[in-house]
């Protein structure tokens, strides 16, 4: 009897070993399992499959999480140069690029609007404006959402608007205008749970959600993931003729990958959640009487809008500096006409510097400007010092700095991978997509962004297989662009699952939203995000980017330089 309850014991004990500590036992087993491609790498000296155990590695931690994502792009700072891939010096230029540095001060201008509450005004406001029935204030609520994400990351923009949402269904709640929450027959909840959200709640959060998503897609600095494509693009093909400039690239997704697709999501939400098309419906029925109250959510609306009171000169100078951003960055090299970084170009001026410039000014100038009544006064003068309008502790404490590491670590990463040689011999493997239609493969690589980012961390998956494409696109002698820029775009479309990316995650956690029903709600925007790309890349991408439509001469010279060094690193490791 006591061995058989030893047993049990035992059996009990490894059990909750194997779910309570499976990640740690991960970080060992991974490395490990893959261990033969390093080894056949040292055996017959192929830089290809060192580098290919590393960005197995990489990639299985970053999709499993068996350690924090920021640490795992670190690998790339001690394995490339043991390796003898790339030396510590070309790594740790990769970690502070232009690219990162235009990300890192983008991010402090979206904190400079969160820490002055221009944000709130600007989402109450447009509230106002639309109106306040039900489907006017999710038509509301996604467009503000998406126009918000377009400047500030996705995962702010869903977070300021968790709490606006709440508030506005509380009150729908304790006004009885529709159902608010599900009863325990609908979806049967744990003691101590909270309720979980009616469809009709559901719509206003992925609404947000999807929205976040979907506008940061509109801009250069509206989400990492574009920021690492321009940095894995300019990286590999430095002699390209087309260029990922922030107006070039915003003309490019704006028309059809935001404004049609947040439009078609809006639609997609309110057919499947809110009744559209189904008035006789319960839900159909539940909107119709929601229309009848309002009146009390606009009250509510303009109570909220009223607390924040006038304008202050701390968000009227925000606002300037943050426009002031958005017309450096467009008029820097517009590619239609010359700008001011064409004149002033002495030394190459990137797209950092129209970021930083603003973000500098916004820890040099004050909230207020009481101080110049005492110019001419007589003393005794006030000893209140005024605030700044960004505070560095401020930043400091709210600042993913850790975001730039995922972007260095994949750049870097990137790297190794090109010149190992392990870029290239992954896209030859896929010459065989060669005899399809054009049309066909950039199809196939949406579709492997679509399902690859539904499981990890979108700039993981981006920095995963960017590299792959530009390889594959040289070997079936396609534009890079046509196969890179499209799927760059599909990685940030992430909609299925609480861990495709950081707005999902929020609202999953915010609402205590199931799983499930995220799963099912993002089968229709995902299916449009896949025509869409499809759509603007055979016909707004060749209006922007005309040059695509055939193999560049530029690209032909990379792809044969590429393959005599190649060439020549076989014949020296014979």
């Amino acid at each position: 009897m006591e061995e058989n309850d030893g047993k049990l014991k035992a059996g009990k004990s490894l059990q909750s070993c194997c779910k309570y500590h499976w990640l740690g036992k991960l970080s060992f087993l991974i490395p490990i399992v893959l261990l033969p491609l390093l080894v056949h790498g040292y055996i017959d000296d192929s830089p290809e499959f060192k580098c290919l155990y590393l960005v197995c590695t990489m990639a299985l931690f970053w999709i499993t999480e068996a350690i924090p994502l920021y640490l795992t792009s670190l690998f790339p700072v001690i394995f490339l140069p043991l390796l003898g891939i790339l030396s510590s010096d070309e790594v740790f230029r990769l970690f502070f690029s232009d690219t990162v540095v235009m990300f890192l001060g983008s991010l402090l201008i979206a904190l400079a609007i969160e820490y002055s509450n221009l944000h709130h005004r600007i989402a109450l406001q447009t509230i106002l404006v639309v109106g306040c029935s039900p489907r006017r204030l999710h038509f509301g609520l996604v467009m503000v959402t998406c126009f918000i994400s377009l400047w500030i990351s996705n995962s702010a923009t869903t977070a300021m608007m968790c709490p606006i949402v709440k508030a506005v269904l509380d009150e729908m709640n304790s006004q009885n205008i529709f159902q608010v929450y599900m009863t325990q027959e609908e979806e049967p909840m744990e003691e101590g749970d909270p309720p979980h959200p009616s469809m009709i709640s559901l719509a206003f959060y992925f609404g947000i959600a999807y929205a976040s998503t979907v506008g940061g897609c509109g801009t250069l600095i509206g989400t990492g993931t574009n920021l690492t494509f321009k940095g894995l693009y300019d990286t590999r093909f430095p002699q390209s003729k087309e260029k990922i400039d922030f107006p070039i690239f915003m003309a490019y997704s704006f028309p059809i990958v935001v404004v049609v697709n947040i439009l078609l999501v809006y639609l997609s939400l309110q057919v499947t959640h809110m009744g559209l098309f189904r008035p006789n419906s319960k839900v159909g029925q539940e909107v119709k009487l929601g229309a009848q109250g309002q009146n009390v959510v606009k009250d509510l609306i303009k109570e909220r809008h009223k607390e924040l009171g006038p304008m202050s000169c701390h968000e009227i100078q925000v606002a300037i500096m943050f426009l002031l951003m958005v017309v450096l960055l467009f008029t820097r090299k517009p590619g239609f006409v010359p700008g001011w970084g064409d004149f002033l170009n002495a030394k190459g001026i990137g797209s950092a510097p129209p970021v930083w410039l603003p973000a500098i000014l916004l820890f040099a100038l004050p909230t207020q400007y009481t101080f110049f009544k005492y110019c001419c006064g007589k003393a005794p003068f006030t000893g209140v010092t005024l605030d700044a309008c960004l505070s560095w502790v401020y930043v400091h404490k709210y600042t993913p700095f850790g975001l730039c590491f995922l972007l260095g670590g994949g750049f870097a990463l990137a790297e190794g991978s090109k010149v190992s040689g392990m870029a290239k011999m992954l896209g030859d493997s896929m010459k065989f997509v060669s005899s399809l239609p054009a049309i066909m493969v950039q199809a196939i690589c949406i579709i492997l962004g679509l399902f690859c980012t539904a499981f990890s961390s979108n700039v993981a998956i981006c920095n995963i297989l960017i590299p792959i494409f530009c390889e594959m696109a040289l070997a079936i002698k396609m534009h890079p662009l046509l196969l890179t820029l499209p799927p760059s775009l599909a990685i940030s479309m992430a909609y299925h699952l609480p861990v495709s990316t950081p707005p999902n995650a929020i609202i999953s956690g915010y609402a205590a939203i199931k799983t499930k029903y995220m799963a099912v709600a993002g089968i229709l925007p995902t299916f449009w995000a896949l025509v869409l790309l499809v759509l603007n890349t055979a016909t707004w991408g060749k209006l922007i980017y005309p040059a695509t439509s055939e193999f560049p001469d530029w690209a032909l010279e990379n792809h044969t330089e590429r393959y005599f060094l190649y060439y020549d690193d076989l014949q020296l490791s014979y």
